[in-house]
C-alpha cells in the first residue's frame, strides 16, 4: 500500500536546517535538566512512600498542604490524580517507616469520608538500583544495536543508527524535564520502546539504501541516499502515523497511570520518524564526504 506516488523531496539538501532544529530541541532539554539538576525521578527510584485518597468532595491542593506541614511533612508533593475528588501524596523516604502512617491518620482526621485507593512505598537502596538498572539496561540496548548493525551492514550505519537513537532519546527526557514530568519505570519501558521502534524505521531506509547502492550504473551517493528516503516515505508515514493514532488515543483515554507513558511514546514516535529521515542518513552523507567509500571490485 502506498499512501501517494513517487516524491523526490530533497531531504539531504535540508540536512543543515535539520541539524540546527535539533541542536535546539537537544540544547532545549539539556538547559532544562540543568537548571532542575536532572530528571524528576518517580518514588521507584528515589525512594519515598506515594499514597493515593479521595475525598468525600471536591478539596483543594493548598488544604491538604496545609495538613501534611502541621505534622512536619512541608516537603511532601500533592497533585491531583484522575477525578477532582482523587489526589496522589509523596512522602520522600527520610528512614522512618512510621512517616506514612501519620500522613494517613492526619488526612482521615481532618477528612473522615477520606478512602485508599492505592499506596506505594520504595526504600533509597532499592530505588537507587533500579536507576542504575535502568541506565544500565538502555547502554547494554545500544551496545548490542551497534554490533547488530555493524554485521548487517556497515560500521557507519551502526554508528549513524546509536546517533540517532540517543538523539531520540535526549530530546524525549528533555520534553519531560521541561514538561516536569517524572521519570518511572514505565517511562524507562517507554524509552526502551523509543529505540526499538525508532531503530525499525531507520533499518527500513537503511535496507533500501544498501539495496540502491548495489546498482550498477547509481548517481551520487547523496542522490541515492535522497532517493531511498523518497522511496521508504510512503511506509514511514503509514507505519508512524497508524502507531501516533494509537499512542494518542492511549494518552487521552488510558487513564492517569499511563499518561506518562503513552506521552513519552507521542513524543518518541513523532522524533523518531524525524531522525530515521533527517538524522541518521544525513550523518552516512556526511560520513562519505569526509571518508569516501572504497570502490567496489
Amino acid at each position: 500500500m502506498r499512501l501517494f506516488g513517487e516524491t523526490n523531496v530533497n531531504f539531504v539538501g535540508r540536512r543543515g536546517m535539520a541539524a540546527v532544529l535539533s541542536a535546539l530541541l537537544i540544547g532545549a532539554g539539556l538547559v532544562s535538566l540543568v537548571t532542575k539538576g536532572g530528571p524528576k525521578y518517580s518514588i521507584d527510584f528515589t525512594g519515598g512512600s506515594l499514597v493515593q485518597v479521595q475525598f468525600t468532595e471536591i478539596v483543594s491542593v493548598d488544604e491538604v498542604r496545609s495538613a501534611l506541614a502541621a505534622i512536619g511533612h512541608s516537603d511532601a508533593e500533592i497533585q491531583r490524580f484522575g477525578p477532582p475528588n482523587e489526589m496522589l501524596v509523596r512522602i520522600p523516604d527520610k528512614g522512618d517507616e512510621e512517616s506514612m502512617e501519620r500522613v494517613k491518620e492526619s488526612l482521615r482526621d481532618r477528612w473522615p469520608g477520606l478512602s485508599l485507593r492505592r499506596e506505594e512505598t520504595v526504600g533509597p537502596k532499592i530505588g537507587g538500583e533500579l536507576r542504575s538498572a535502568a541506565g544500565q539496561a538502555i547502554i547494554f540496548a545500544l551496545v548490542l544495536i551497534l554490533v547488530y548493525i555493524t554485521i548487517r551492514f556497515e560500521f557507519r550505519f551502526a554508528v549513524a543508527a546509536i546517533v540517532a537513537l540517543v538523539h531520540d532519546v535526549l530530546i524525549t527526557l528533555g520534553v519531560f524535564s521541561i514538561a516536569d514530568f517524572e521519570v518511572s519505570l514505565a517511562v524507562i519501558a517507554a524509552f526502551l520502546t523509543i529505540v526499538g521502534y525508532s531503530l525499525n524505521d531507520t533499518i527500513v531506509v537503511f535496507d533500501r539504501i544498501r539495496e540502491n547502492l548495489r546498482t550498477p550504473a547509481r548517481k551520487g551517493y547523496d542522490v541515492v541516499l535522497n532517493r531511498s528516503i523518497n522511496q521508504s516515505l510512503s511506509r514511514t508515514i503509514i507505519t508512524s502515523g497508524t502507531t501516533l493514532v494509537v499512542v494518542f488515543v492511549l494518552y487521552l483515554f488510558g487513564g492517569e497511570v499511563l499518561r506518562d507513558f503513552s506521552f513519552a511514546l507521542v513524543i518518541g514516535v513523532l522524533i523518531g520518524t524525524y531522525s530515521s529521515i533527517f538524522v541518521a542518513t544525513p550523518l552516512l552523507v556526511e560520513w562519505e564526504l569526509r571518508r569516501p567509500r572504497k570502490p567496489r571490485k
